[in-house]
């Protein structure tokens, strides 16, 4: 059976585990990271020595990044509804995986240390306010897209979107003084409707 190692709130494991209910594969998931610990043994660190979250256990094969991961299992599983054959949509679905690590996740993480995680009277408001801009322009782009497709890459549902609703999920939780971005909430909503979904992603942000 394959193991899933990480915790369950993170983001990037949130997507793994996501992706293996979609593809209705068995695994098991192994708390690590965060409270439980655990990254910096040596055990681990010969699977990941990056001492991050999560590691996808395969037998003898282990593999991290999250995205690299997801892609994996729908490779290896034949899953071309979320991780399409056709180059064109497969890059189209790539580019928003990248866009989600390369320009999402960094100001998503930093959100998540200087506002949830850091008690309001020691929190700087200026960069706190600088922070939501930023995080206000990255959606923006992404509002801009869904404007104009159902989903990220198109009108199907693919790993585009599990790769980055983990991380629009907490933004809207945590920063309610937003500006008003229909399409996002409008996709966001359509996401929630899934079962899934709900039990994998929407927990307590914290």
């Amino acid at each position: 059976m394959l193991k899933v190692w990480g915790r369950k709130n993170s983001s990037n494991v949130k997507k793994v585990l996501w992706c293996l209910k979609e593809l209705n594969v068995p695994y098991e998931q192994i708390d690590v990271g965060g409270p439980f610990g655990g990254l910096n043994e040596a055990n681990y660190l010969a699977m990941n020595p990056n001492a991050s979250i999560p590691t996808l256990q395969d037998d003898d094969f282990a593999l991290w990044e999250s995205n690299t991961i997801i892609r994996y299992l729908c490779t290896k599983y034949d899953n071309n509804t979320l991780y399409p054959i056709d180059p064109k949509q497969r890059a189209n679905v790539e580019k928003w995986m990248d866009w989600s690590n390369g320009s999402l996740f960094s100001p998503i993480q930093q959100m998540m240390i200087m506002i949830v995680r850091t008690p309001k009277e020691q929190q700087n408001p200026e960069i706190v306010n600088a922070l939501k801009e930023k995080l206000n322009k990255l959606i923006k782009i992404a509002d801009d897209q869904l404007a104009k497709t159902t989903y990220f890459a198109g009108d199907a549902f693919s790993l585009a979107d599990m790769a980055i609703a983990p991380l629009v999920y907490p933004w809207l939780e945590v920063c309610k003084d937003r500006p008003n971005f229909p399409h996002i909430e409008r996709w966001f909503a359509q996401l929630s409707e899934r079962p899934i979904f709900r039990d994998i992603v929407l927990l307590p942000v914290n």
